[in-house]
């Protein structure tokens, strides 16, 4: 009876431990981009590199079913891969391009609040005491950050473009988690997360009849940094951890594991500060701690 108790904590303990290595991960994802971006790539040229590898691998998991079980499903789908894909992704690598990626993992953080102002909008749900006040918290953080964050980058006004770009991104991934939920209780996860792969790169595509593809795909193979660092966005970022987090998920709970992405900011901190010597200033640091308690605050039932 004790070994059974034991083996089960022991399991327990080991979800945990795969969850702060998910998140550690995605914390390592805004240095990523900039890596590749710094060796020649354009925002829009990672974030297509990045979902073609994910879907590719996602067929492993998911290949029987091609389609949705209806039109109104898949016009959804085409939402998600819009708002939760492109429209999330390539604002941020063009945030993270001119921008301080230690702001943006913070503002990136009050994802969660735009999709409960989503909610009370459009899902006539309730505005609870703790969602005001939490906001309000974040909301100061935020404006801690960009009016008077990180001024190591070349220009004052990139900061706060890439700032601003990271809200809208944050804002479309709101509405994105909002969109996924009556899909979430009729399909798979890796069937959704396979469909968003294939709809954010295909709405993708018009920004390429503008602007063609101009990184040479040679340097795929030769330029290393490069391709191991789209390697790890698709395969390890996006395919490995999406199976990691909801396996974790399913076995410990939503709610317990969803309180792990509070330190994937911190992660960015550390490696954007080891690999890019990124450094925040005493402003963007008291908004990032603003951040955090406001949205765990509006969590809080």
């Amino acid at each position: 009876m004790t070994n059974t108790i034991t083996e089960g904590k022991n399991r327990v303990l080991l979800y945990h431990l795969i969850a702060i290595v998910v998140v550690s991960i995605w914390g390592a994802t805004l240095v990523n981009t900039k890596v590749v971006i710094q060796g020649g790539m354009r925002p829009d040229e990672v974030f297509l590199s990045r979902y073609i590898i994910a879907y590719l691998a996602m067929w492993t998991l998911s290949y029987k079913k091609l389609w949705s079980d209806n039109l109104k499903d898949e016009l959804l789908m085409v939402a998600c891969g819009l708002l939760g894909g492109s429209l999330y992704f390539i604002p941020e690598n063009f945030a993270v391009q001119v921008g301080c990626v230690n702001d943006i993992s913070f503002i990136l953080c009050t994802s969660p609040l735009f999709t409960m102002f989503f909610a009370i909008l459009f899902c006539k749900e309730k505005l609870t005491k703790s969602l005001a006040i939490g906001s309000l918290i974040a909301l100061v953080g935020v404006s801690f950050i960009i009016f008077g964050g990180n001024s190591e980058s070349s220009v004052v006004e990139d900061r706060i473009l890439g700032d601003a770009l990271a809200l809208l991104s944050t804002a479309c991934f709101g509405a994105y988690c909002l969109l996924l939920r009556p899909l979430s209780q009729k399909y798979g996860a890796a069937f959704l997360t396979r469909k968003m792969f294939f709809y954010g790169s295909l709405t993708s595509l018009p920004l390429f009849i503008i602007t063609p593809w101009q990184f040479p795909l040679d340097h795929f193979l030769t330029d290393l940094p490069v391709t191991f660092n789209l390697l790890f966005l698709g395969l390890v970022a996006s395919f490995f951890c999406f199976g990691a987090w909801s396996f974790v998920t399913e076995k410990v709970g939503a709610v317990k594991i969803a309180n792990y992405n509070y330190l994937s900011p911190i992660c960015t901190v550390i490696i954007s500060a080891i690999f890019l010597g990124e450094k925040m200033t005493v402003e963007a640091a008291i908004g990032s701690v603003l951040i955090l308690i406001g949205v765990f605050f509006a969590n809080k039932k």
